[in-house]
């Protein structure tokens, strides 16, 4: 039996897409949500969760990191710093690349060891997760930990209430002793706790730069408003100009009446479209996907 089959594929007017190549072998291939498992601990004290649903692109949507676990019936993983990283890379190798009717029910699956040495690729999987649209955490559910800036970054009126991700990005979150159980969570002893300033690519920068400017606006234009939080998330920044409607749903952003932030949102868009380009390619190199 063949590996593999390519088929041509035409859109509605018979205009040629290409090819799609189809597997017969995955049934024998362990799924991305299988490999993350290895890395779940639920006796860690999380600083979010996220949610683990079925490994296909059709089901991409419901997967979302957000302060409080929901209720679908599916896995939620808890985020902590020593899986942080691992999170960032299973959310956005998943959420990279557009589903679509053609790629629809491709599986994400069990990769290779090379993703575990690549150090930018974990920073950018983690740029790239701190600042999409399917980044719930709002300050209102409880402590945000995902504030990557310093107050002076981003001209907070006040003190932050944790200093997590800050101190995880310069390398200044404190190890677990080689004799706590904690260690014993990563397979072939690996850990994903970073010792030193994490070093990130242009595109990541780009990001990083994009959603800088989106928080700082926030806190120069709201800082005097009454529903001012100096701990604000993206999400809550996002809520703060865009507002809901009547039935509680967000906003689009071209609802927002700020000229100004709806620009500073197309700049990051812009950017996260680039820096998911760049992880795309080790989706495949690394075998997320197959090609």
């Amino acid at each position: 039996m063949k590996k593999s089959i390519a088929l041509d594929i035409f859109d509605e007017n018979g205009a040629s897409l290409g090819k799609k190549r189809f597997y017969t072998t995955l049934d024998s291939k362990e799924s991305i949500n299988k490999w993350i498992k290895q890395y779940d601990d639920k006796a860690i004290t999380e600083i979010s969760y996220m949610c683990n649903p079925s490994p296909d692109f059709q089901h991409n949507s419901q997967l979302y990191i957000s302060q409080k676990k929901g209720i679908e019936h599916f896995n939620f993983f808890k985020l902590f710093k020593n899986n942080l990283i691992v999170g960032a890379v299973y959310f956005s190798v998943r959420h990279c690349i557009k589903a679509t009717w053609i790629n629809h029910n491709d599986q994400f699956l069990n990769p290779n060891k090379k993703w575990e040495k690549d150090t930018e690729f974990h920073s950018d999987c983690l740029a790239f997760m701190l600042f999409h649209g399917k980044n719930r955490i709002t300050a209102k559910d409880g402590t945000n930990h995902f504030i990557p800036f310093s107050e002076k970054d981003i001209d907070a009126a006040e003190a932050f209430e944790s200093y997590f991700m800050q101190d995880f990005l310069q390398g200044k979150i404190k190890q677990d002793s080689k004799s706590t159980d904690s260690k014993s969570l990563f397979k072939d002893e690996l850990d994903f706790i970073p010792t030193k300033p994490l070093i990130f690519s242009d595109e990541a920068k780009e990001v990083l730069q994009a959603g800088k400017e989106i928080f700082k606006h926030y806190h120069t234009q709201a800082k005097d408003s009454k529903d001012y939080n100096p701990n604000a998330a993206l999400y809550d920044i996002k809520a703060h100009f865009q507002g809901f409607n009547d039935k509680g749903k967000m906003n689009p952003p071209q609802k927002a009446q700020d000229e100004a932030y709806k620009q500073k949102l197309g700049e990051l868009n812009y950017a996260l479209k680039n820096l998911a380009k760049k992880i795309e390619v080790k989706v495949y190199e690394y075998g997320f996907l197959l090609p």
